[in-house]
């Protein structure tokens, strides 16, 4: 009886055993296939999200103006007596940028309560051995100056200086450019050149055969942590569409006429040089900030407005190639402690420098021979980190001539711009 007990219990206590090793086999983790699979998706997918930047931001403003002002945001004065006010987003962009290796592509685009737009749209390769060269293919900013490519997110006054909307519409254009700049760890990085074709005709379509060319050379010094400075030089050449036959170019008396026949499908010349500067320094009053370009060269354009192209269809109309000049010159000074900055701007546009005064309105010329002077005044408040609320009052004076009717005095064109921005 005592062997049969013994025999019970050691079969009882064996089978206790081999059921919990039995359950603690069961228990470890196995290496399902389909899991493992699963975990790598997810780690790849994971590391592609690395590469994707997600940028923008928001400005929302309301503007008034006086009775022939023109404002960015609402419709237009439908009572030239009075004067007017709008509410609207002035910009609602939001930039896509993946990188990877030596290559990168960019999608930016524009929300607004006008609709939806695209601002860029281009890729970037950039070389893997020294680093130094790069290639960007698409609609971009043109490498023109600094204002153009000084993004509407950062730029103190609220929009770019008369000369630049004029000259460049858009600031885009559709093209390929080659950028050389050494890198960071060089002495040489402080260099930076950018130079391309481009189709001339802003973010819209390609409609000719001819491109333009388009330069821009800059260097940029930190001489310590209170002080830098940069400066550039550019240059464009390039030519505008002749649909008509009439090609008038400007003189001392006005414009005299080239009509002959051939004029059809050839191009006005087209051709810019500009110089820029640039001056940052630290003081006990804050961050101080000047800078100023001056471009001039001869710009083709229509009796009325000398403004670029930026149409999806060939220009038809008449000529007008003129001589110009313009710039700005600006001044931007923190007010000690405070989150806030006080902002002086000074910018002109002369359409054209042959002709003045009472001259225009005379032998062929018209609106689009006066010049336009403008000072900017405002204040700026860093509200919270990506937060800030700008107003600007902007004064415009015209050219005035006796001879052309609605400029024989100072139109009644200033505006007030109040704009809280949230960048992200």
């Amino acid at each position: 009886m005592k062997k049969i007990l013994t025999f019970t219990s050691c079969l009882i206590i064996g089978t206790a055993l081999f059921a919990q090793q039995d359950t603690l086999t069961t228990a470890e983790p196995q290496s399902d296939p389909i899991l493992v699979q699963k975990i790598t998706d997810l780690e790849d997918g994971l590391k592609s999200l690395k590469n994707l930047a997600v940028t923008g931001y928001v400005q929302t403003q309301f503007q008034f103006g006086e009775k022939d002002a023109s404002l960015k945001v609402g419709g237009a004065n439908t009572d030239k007596t009075k004067s007017f006010n709008r509410i609207g987003i002035r910009r609602g962009r939001i930039k896509f940028t993946y990188t990877r290796g030596i290559g990168s592509g960019v999608f930016q685009f524009d929300f607004t309560d006008k609709g939806l737009g695209f601002k860029d749209v281009f890729l970037k390769l950039t070389d893997p051995w020294i680093n130094s060269i790069s290639t960007t293919v698409g609609v971009f900013d043109r490498p023109f100056g600094y204002e153009i490519s000084y993004s509407s997110s950062l730029r103190e006054s609220p929009e770019r200086s008369t000369v630049f909307q004029t000259l460049f519409p858009d600031e885009r254009d559709l093209g390929a450019k080659l950028t050389l700049q050494a890198p960071k760890t060089s002495p040489w990085n402080i260099l930076k050149l950018d130079a391309g074709f481009f189709a001339g005709n802003s973010i819209n379509i390609e409609t000719d055969n001819r491109k333009d060319f388009i330069g821009h050379l800059a260097i940029n010094q930190s001489s310590n942590a209170y002080f830098k400075w940069g400066a550039g030089a550019s240059y464009y050449n390039g030519g505008v569409y002749q649909g008509s036959k009439n090609i008038y170019k400007s003189n001392e008396n006005g414009f005299s006429v080239d009509s002959s026949v051939s004029n059809i499908g050839q191009f006005a010349k087209r051709e810019y040089v500009g110089f820029d500067v640039q001056l940052n320094f630290i003081s006990k009053m804050g961050l101080t900030k000047l800078s100023s370009e001056y471009l001039f060269g001869t710009q083709p354009g229509g009796s009325k407005n000398s403004k670029s192209p930026n149409t999806a269809t060939l220009p038809t109309s008449d000529v007008y190639v003129r001589s110009f000049s313009g710039g700005y010159a600006m001044l931007v000074q923190d007010l000690g402690p405070l989150p806030v900055s006080a902002i002086v701007k000074y910018d002109w546009y002369n359409p054209n420098t042959k002709v003045k005064g009472n001259n225009i309105g005379t032998n062929k010329t018209n609106a689009g021979d006066i010049a336009y002077n403008t000072i900017g005044l405002g204040l700026q408040w860093k509200i919270i980190n990506g937060f800030r609320l700008t107003a600007y009052y902007e004064m415009v004076k015209n050219e005035t001539s006796a001879n052309l009717s609605g400029y024989d005095t100072d139109r009644k064109d200033n505006v007030l711009t109040v704009r809280l921005q949230y960048k992200f």
